[in-house]
Parts: structure tokens; sequence; C-alpha cells
């Protein structure tokens, strides 16, 4: 069943994406972070509460809980990064280099949690790789850096916490039920969302967000909650090296979306490469 909540939670990450560019247009992105968050909390510990599974927490081992904590903090680092990136550049070209980070994620579950590595999980890293490059073209990245690439730094950055975040939630949900797993890693990304939110001095600009964007933020925190208790019920039956490709999948959505939300339009080759990407997620899914 761990396939199904992986492309339950491709299909509400690719939502995400969509409802929080539309709330981020005229809010700045740590303070959207920070109010997104406790709707995901809020949601996480309802599940945990409906299951039942918080009788768990006085079982939970202090390795597991430090990985919980440190899955949360990689968590937030990557949130903050990639809505920086959202509210700086265009959706089709944050969400290749946000989703790469499976590339890096089967590299690293491959030396810490040793999955293995076949030559069919080579050729759909090297896909997925050559996919994400052709999404953003030399030509496009140089004229974005006439206006700023820093988009593109956060993009990279979002990727790489992205990353850390599958391994270390993968370790830290070993031996416990995985809405509770959440539950307590959502509490992590939500205390160092408003801890940046405070430390910047921004959080009078909560009373000033707009009603319309404040209810697709939201709107993108119920898709988020959806999407990590999918992405970690499937990480704890599935493969990281597997469950984490399915779930980055979620560009198709994000970019069906765009199309029709803020019209965005791509590129042949970056067409192309999405096809790359998406054949290597597959064959990735079926080996």
């Amino acid at each position: 069943m761990w396939i199904f909540f992986a492309i339950g939670s491709s299909f509400f990450a690719g939502i995400t994406s969509i409802l929080a560019k539309c709330g981020i247009k005229n809010t700045d992105s740590n303070v959207a972070t920070a109010i997104r968050t406790v709707v995901v909390l809020l949601f996480s510990w309802l599940m945990v509460v409906i299951t039942g599974s918080w009788t768990g927490i006085t079982h939970i081992s202090g390795k597991t809980l430090l990985f919980l904590v440190l899955s949360g903090v990689a968590t937030g680092a990557s949130w903050i990064c990639y809505f920086h990136a959202l509210q700086k550049g265009d959706i089709n070209k944050v969400v290749p280099i946000d989703k790469s980070s499976t590339v890096l994620t089967i590299l690293l579950a491959l030396i810490f949690l040793r999955e293995g590595l076949s030559w069919e999980k080579a050729v759909s890293v090297i896909l997925i790789g050559l996919g994400t490059m052709l999404m953003i073209s030399r030509k496009e990245s140089e004229k974005e850096g006439e206006k700023g690439n820093s988009w593109l730094v956060y993009a990279i950055l979002s990727a790489v916490f992205a990353s850390l975040t599958a391994i270390l939630g993968k370790v830290g949900i070993e031996g416990i039920d995985s809405n509770l797993g959440t539950a307590i890693r959502t509490t992590v990304v939500l205390v160092m969302a408003w801890l940046i939110v405070m430390i910047g001095g921004k959080q009078h600009e909560i009373k000033t967000v707009e009603k319309k964007e404040l209810g697709f933020i939201l709107l993108s925190g119920l898709a988020t909650g959806a999407s990590w208790l999918c992405y970690y019920r499937a990480l704890q039956g599935g493969p990281a090296s597997v469950v984490v490709p399915i779930d980055k999948l979620s560009i198709l959505v994000t970019i069906v979306f765009s199309r029709m939300v803020f019209h965005e339009r791509l590129t042949k080759k970056a067409a192309l490469g999405v096809a790359l990407i998406t054949l290597g997620t597959l064959l990735l899914a079926i080996i």
C-alpha cells in the first residue's frame, strides 16, 4: 500500500506549490511559511489523535527523537529557501531544481541507509539529473542573472535540505507510527519558522496579510499536511530511494496547474527535461 501513499503525497505536493505561489504575491515568504506551518501542525496532530498513535510518545527512544528533530530542522530550512525561491522566480524553474533533491537523496540513501545501487537506479539518476538541467537552460539562467539570481541559490539550498529531510526522516520514523513522527517534526518546523519571523521583526506583518492571500496560504498548509502524512506513511513501508522519486513526480501536477493559473509555458527543451525526469522516476518506481 505504500506506493499509493507515495502517489497521494505527489499530488498534494504539486497542489501545494500552486496555492503557495498565489499566497505570497504580496506577503513576505517567511511570514507565509510561519502561518501555513500552524495549519500543518494542527492537521498532523489531529491525525495523531484520530489514529490514537499519541500513546507511542512515551516509547520514543532518544535516537529516534534526535533524528525527528534534525529532520524537522532540515524541513524548516528547505521550506524557507523554497518559498523565497517561489516568491522571486517562476514555478516552472524553481520546482524542477527543488525536485532534483531526488538525485542527492538516492546517493545519501546508498551511503547511509545502504539501500543498494543497481544499474537501473544509476540510469534513473542520470535521466533525472539531465532532465533538471534541461529545464533550466543556460540562456534562461543568464537572463535571470541580469535581474538577480537569488531565486536559484534558494532553490538549490531547498533541494539540499529536502534530501537531508528524507534521510533523517526515514531513520526517525523507524519503530514509531508515521503520523506521530510527522507531528513531532512539524512542531520543530513551527518553532523554527516563527523564530525566523520574530528575529526578522516581521511578526507585525501578519495582521496586514490580505484575506485572499491568507486563504491560499491556509489551503497550501492543508495540502502540505495531507502530502506529509502520505509521504511519511509511504517512507515507513517502502524504500526511500523509490518513495522520494514518486513524490517528486508532483512536478507534473505543478506544471499543469502553473499553465492553467499563471499561464507559464514550457519551452521544447524544458518539456524534454520533464519527460526525462518522469522517465527516470517511473524507472525507479518499477525496479
